[in-house]
């Protein structure tokens, strides 16, 4: 799978966001298929996200989980940030960052290596944190390890879920004929969270896909998919949309086996 030109590659991103990664398939020969599996939307209660930003400077530390925690809290306070003077922040991964950067907001960390939970906790200054009080800014359910880890080093921590990601309803006929025909080459998926809608829309049409060349973001997210029966596994190098054109290219050089 060197070679990406006419593969046909199922794109999963919530529509919105999966504009530059067709477009980059799209460059390299590539046909991208689109069937978003997730919706990220805004929560119902703007009011509620900025009666919490109103009260910012009870934290020390804020840390923005992905760039929808940024566009999304912007969008409930009418497109302003509060003043973070004394307050320092955390982006989860360079995607973040720039979403802040956009906003005139410098984030103070951002991992160097890796681009998740983990990342963050391994950073050296969320070592010694008793008593810093802490907003985990995100969407709507999620992981918990990041607030268990901080709340266990002797952190306060808080949560401000600013969207939520839904199932949306979307039309599987295309692709279906595609997995009937064999003609699909690979899949893009970039969350656990979006592997397992997918699997859930396609149904019984789903097992026709553990067969085909799957790339997703993180060896977690690839061992989780490997448990539900993929066989071939790709691991993206980065989240960004041309680290994975690239995890394409390099197709079964990049395969892990679990």
């Amino acid at each position: 799978m060197n070679c990406i030109t006419d593969l046909k590659v199922l794109v999963t991103r919530p529509e919105k966001q999966a504009e530059n990664l067709c477009f980059l398939l799209e460059q390299m020969g590539a046909i991208p298929v689109k069937m978003p599996v997730l919706e990220i939307v805004p929560l119902e209660s703007d009011a509620r996200i900025r009666e919490v930003l109103t009260g910012i400077q009870a934290y020390q530390w804020l840390i923005f989980v992905s760039a929808n925690a940024v566009n999304f809290v912007l969008d409930a306070n009418n497109g302003k940030i509060p003043d973070l003077q004394d307050i320092k922040v955390i982006a989860i991964g360079k995607a973040t960052a720039n979403a802040l950067q956009n906003v005139g907001i410098a984030a103070d960390l951002v991992p160097k290596q890796g681009f998740n939970s983990e990342a963050v906790l391994a950073l050296p200054e969320l070592q010694h944190i008793k008593g810093v009080c802490f907003l985990i800014i995100r969407g709507l359910g999620g992981r918990e390890l990041l607030r268990e880890i901080l709340i266990k080093r002797g952190a306060r921590v808080d949560y401000l879920e600013v969207y939520q990601r839904i199932k949306p309803k979307v039309d599987t006929s295309p692709v279906e004929k595609l997995l009937y025909k064999q003609e699909l080459g690979a899949i893009i998926v970039t969350s656990v969270e979006a592997l397992n809608n997918l699997l859930k829309i396609l149904g019984t049409k789903k097992l026709q896909l553990f067969s085909i060349p799957l790339v997703v973001i993180s060896e977690r997210i690839g061992k989780i998919a490997a448990e539900l029966g993929f066989q071939e596994i790709i691991i993206s190098q980065q989240p960004t949309d041309s680290a994975l054109v690239e995890a394409i290219q390099k197709g079964r050089r990049s395969v892990r086996s679990y």
